[in-house]
């Protein structure tokens, strides 16, 4: 049967794009449809206005830390709107950059959503498309579960947006999401609490870190409360909105943000229509290949099981458009992935936990440095950071590096790099470190601790 494309792709996100673009690059026919934006959640909702946010609200530290340096400045001020503004232009620009991408590399983009009909047809817009091959990339989308009064809290798509700046801000959830914006908006001076049913905020990082991360996130002013639930909100006749806790007491805040996870957008997508498998949790099933159940159909990025991650989604669709289209393996190494909180001081973490790298080899061994950086010993802050390796004493390799602090994220990609390498600690001790810099300790670790 003779198709109008070799590959449809719905979905113009990070991995999306990377498949259609590389599969046409291969010799492949390729169309690609998006109803929202292009570059998906990363660049309109997500890393790229976030990371702004972030830089955003470290001004006002740099500022109050600047005096011990000699600097003497004014009362400083902040302007919502103009933040608001700049990143809306940049991304606007990122927008137009994925677009070329896609035009430079010969794929047909379709504006509309794409809605599978059968296993080899796509609509978009009301007009049908044939291919030999269909790939879903739609992404995740926030999760907001139902209460009386969710309808007056937003999730992490609205709160870039914001048309006022909230003076009180209360922070609903425990993950990377929550404690993000929990530190974006207490850096430019709102009122933040941190609302967390656990007993603990970011489940699955380890655990001395994690803890070691809210002990700074307190010092900075969140308020960080852990198991208390949300009961009811209700908005007040001055707009506020009074939020009614299961334990008891309540907190007005101006806004609320609801950061409780994210599932696979799959709505009007016509799974219906063809035989796909979804997991428990609600994504897509695939197997090493990328493959659904639906031999023709693939599905890739964050509607699938696993790390979601913008990285993890390129990698993936770089891996499928070689399979399919240039006679390779599809391989994808899920191993030893670097991954960053861009909480203040931010985590960097690349490898095991110490829970993990305890419950799988006999003879872990931990070298640990925490230390009041040297720009801190004249700024005024109290920050710390905190670093540790954990390391196989059979074979000395090293299995998992972890970091509270400042630039944590930027220290951990060269990180990362020596540990998918399989760098031993003795790799690490013949380094020689770079002075001054936080980043030497991890090269100058030479006792171990016992706890």
């Amino acid at each position: 049967m003779q198709y109008d494309y070799d590959l449809f792709v719905i979905g113009a996100g990070s991995g999306g794009v990377r498949a259609s673009r590389m599969s046409a690059s291969y010799g492949a026919r390729v169309a690609i449809c998006e109803d929202l934006y292009l570059g998906g959640t990363c660049v309109n909702v997500g890393c790229v206005p976030k990371k702004l946010y972030v830089y955003a609200s470290e001004y006002s530290a740099h500022f109050r830390e600047s005096a011990g340096f000699g600097w003497q400045s004014g009362k400083a001020s902040f302007d919502w709107a103009k933040l608001r503004e700049n990143k809306s232009s940049e991304i606007s620009r990122l927008n137009g950059i994925y677009g070329g991408i896609l035009d430079r590399a010969n794929v047909d983009l379709k504006k509309g959503r794409g809605r599978i009909i059968d296993a080899h047809t796509v609509e978009v817009a009301g007009k049908h498309y044939t291919a030999e091959r269909i790939l879903l990339a739609v992404g995740g989308q926030p999760f907001i579960p139902d209460f009386p009064g969710n309808e007056y809290v937003l999730s992490s798509n609205e709160i870039f947006d914001l048309a006022a700046f909230p003076k009180r801000l209360v922070v609903v959830g425990g993950g990377y999401i929550a404690v993000e914006f929990a530190g974006i908006f207490n850096g430019m001076a709102s009122q933040v609490t941190q609302l967390h049913r656990g007993d603990h905020i970011l489940d699955g990082f380890d655990e001395e870190i994690r803890q070691f991360a809210a002990t700074e996130m307190t010092k900075k002013g969140i308020n960080l409360r852990y198991k208390t639930h949300v009961d009811a909100i209700e908005k007040l006749s001055d707009g506020t909105l009074k939020v009614k806790l299961k334990e008891g007491g309540e907190i007005v805040a101006d806004v609320v943000l609801y950061a409780t996870g994210r599932k696979p957008q799959l709505a009007n997508l016509g799974l219906e229509n063809v035989n796909i498998t979804l997991t428990k949790s609600g994504h897509v099933a695939v197997n090493n290949d990328f493959q659904t159940s639906e031999k023709s159909i693939y599905a890739l990025g964050d509607m699938t099981p696993g790390m979601a991650l913008t990285p993890v989604a390129l990698a993936e669709g770089m891996a499928l458009a070689k399979s399919l289209y240039n006679n390779e393996a599809c391989e994808m190494d899920y191993s030893n992935i670097a991954t960053t909180v861009f909480c203040q001081p931010n985590i960097g973490t690349v490898g095991m936990t110490e829970e993990q790298a305890r419950a799988k080899y006999p003879n872990v061994v931990k070298y640990r440095s925490e230390f009041r950086s040297m720009k801190h010993t004249i700024s005024g802050s109290q920050e710390r950071t905190l670093m540790k390796l954990l390391v196989d004493a059979d074979t000395d390799k090293v299995i998992g590096v972890h970091m509270v602090g400042a630039d944590a994220g930027e220290i951990m990609q060269g990180i990362a790099i020596a540990i998918k390498a399989g760098a031993t600690k003795a790799d690490f001790d013949a380094t020689v470190g770079i002075h001054p810099t936080a980043a030497e300790e991890f090269v100058t670790m030479r006792e171990p601790v016992s706890d």
